[in-house]
């Protein structure tokens, strides 16, 4: 009886947290470069492949459009020349050395064919930065909108998503990770991150508890 009422607590309050007037679904950085067959982080596109990740996020993403939530796809990508780009990190360094420069406009900067953009869908890139919350208008966009909580799916959990994580909760927002649509390198360690310092700040769930939530509201 008392794992029929913690489990209910749970679904309410999933329930409540993603309702379709007040959450939105962020995106981040599932594009070709990054995830796809020519990527410049193969260990991260194969970690991804492994568990099923391109699947998931774009299962969430139908689920969402169905129920109206914003479905926004953050990217990574560089201005002409490089300008304002990131230079203060060795993983800058790595990612154009891998020859991801992510011009805007390229084919490495679109999200991969399997999760968008649908009709409807937003794209929201970044220039500089790890996290979209900081690096582009999203904060602004969503409190325009009057958007409460977002739903987290994507890449990775090595660095983009606990930095996204951790600016939207700093920034007052209620966070959903949803625990198999996002990847990290090992997988392990990726499950390590979820399990011991995203589930402290965030709620965490699988792609089918939230779209069954979305299915019955």
């Amino acid at each position: 009886m008392a794992d029929l009422d913690l489990a209910k607590r749970k679904a309410d309050r999933l329930a409540h947290l993603v309702s379709a007037d007040q959450c939105a679904l962020l995106i981040l950085e599932m594009q070709k470069g990054v995830v796809g067959p020519g990527s410049g982080l193969p260990a991260l596109a194969a970690a991804g492949a492994e568990i099923g990740l391109v699947a998931h996020v774009a299962k969430v993403a139908e689920g969402a459009r169905r129920r109206g939530v914003p479905v926004i796809h953050c990217t990574a990508e560089s201005l002409p020349g490089g300008f304002g780009r990131s230079r203060n990190a060795r993983l800058f360094a790595a990612t154009l050395k891998a020859g991801m420069d992510n011009a805007a406009g390229s084919d490495s900067v679109r999200p991969v064919q399997e999760v968008g953009p649908e009709v409807g869908d937003l794209e929201l890139p970044r220039y500089h930065g790890l996290s979209p919350m900081n690096g582009s208008a999203l904060d602004q966009l969503l409190r325009n909108e009057g958007t409460g909580t977002v739903v987290v799916v994507g890449v990775s959990l090595n660095v983009a998503i606990p930095n996204l994580v951790f600016d939207a909760v700093n920034h007052s927002y209620q966070v959903v990770v949803i625990s198999d649509a996002v990847a990290g390198v090992p997988i392990e360690y990726g499950a390590q991150v979820l399990e011991n310092t995203l589930s402290l700040v965030a709620t965490l769930a699988t792609t089918d508890e939230l779209l069954q939530t979305w299915a019955t509201a």
